[in-house]
């Protein structure tokens, strides 16, 4: 059975750990941080980007640079004016009103942007384990 992996998966930032004996050990991203950005962008050449790459072109595409995206998981389009309005992406109404993200033609769900956030984390584990994570467990704190 391989390692157990413990994501944070945070507002703001992420972490990834594993336990080594009896202590946890965070791992470096693949940028060597402790900690990566929960931020996800979609890149004008198509590439999506995800983490520290993607915080740091935020500027220069703020548009289609999703951060914060916890603040609209589980909630309605109609629930999440005032964030909305703290964000330069686009949010809209998807089927039954829940919030979701709109980048060109695309519509994402917060956890579909969330889970990208997640895979980054999860290969960061694997680059640092040498083997293939399959379970883990993941904190979602309230903001």
């Amino acid at each position: 059975m391989g390692k157990i992996i413990g994501i944070d998966l945070g507002t703001t930032n992420s972490v990834v750990a594993v336990m080594e004996g009896n202590e946890p050990v965070v791992i470096p991203n693949s940028e060597g941080a402790r900690t990566t950005p929960s931020v996800v962008a979609f890149a004008k050449s198509g590439e999506r980007l995800v983490g520290a790459t993607a915080k740091r072109q935020a500027v220069t595409n703020p548009a289609k640079t999703v951060y914060s995206i916890k603040r609209f998981m589980g909630r309605n389009h109609a629930e999440v004016g005032t964030e909305i309005g703290e964000v330069p992406y686009k949010v809209i109404a998807g089927p039954n009103g829940q919030a979701r993200v709109k980048i060109d033609d695309k519509e994402y769900t917060p956890p579909e942007i969330s889970a990208m956030i997640l895979q980054k984390l999860k290969q960061a584990a694997e680059d640092y384990l040498g083997e293939k994570v399959t379970s883990a467990v993941i904190t979602v704190p309230a903001y």
